[in-house]
């Protein structure tokens, strides 16, 4: 595979069904499951191309579609989703006449130059009372969507 990624997997659609399961068992060291359809094949391909090149998943994206899964086997069929917050998201809230800033960062939180693990250790140095980060700053840690289309 060369540098060009992009000009790749556009040529997937015009190969032949034999050429696809070729390149599936190049790109994934073995044969395709039996009787796949060859419109499923090629974005299956396209993304393995894209990992091969770019990288795949971080572990903690691999971790959390898990967590995921073994959530959706629950029998409850609700499904927890953690929001994230990405780097460089800025916070504001104002408490008691006064605005206060927040950066996330990679390894957490900064405040005022310090630097925190977590948004409740923020709240907290905040208001001087334990208080849930997330509720404090209009933010839920989980959101809960049924797994029940008919719900």
């Amino acid at each position: 595979m060369g540098a060009n990624i992009s000009s790749q997997i556009s040529q997937l659609r015009s190969f032949s069904r034999q050429q696809l399961l070729e390149l599936w068992q190049k790109l994934y060291g073995k044969a395709s499951p039996p009787e796949i359809r060859r419109e499923l094949m090629v974005p299956f391909l396209a993304y393995r191309m894209q990992e091969k090149q770019y990288g795949g998943l971080k572990a903690s994206t691999r971790s959390e579609l898990r967590r995921i899964a073994r959530e959706l086997d629950r029998p409850s069929r609700e499904l927890r989703v953690r929001s994230r917050i990405k780097p460089g998201t800025r916070l504001c809230r104002r408490w008691r006449g006064k605005m206060h800033e927040i950066f996330v960062t990679e390894s957490g939180y900064e405040y005022l130059g310090a630097r925190y693990r977590s948004l409740s250790e923020v709240a907290r140095k905040i208001t001087g009372t334990r208080w849930s980060g997330p509720a404090f700053f209009g933010r839920r840690k989980t959101n809960v969507l049924s797994g029940n289309p008919n719900d």
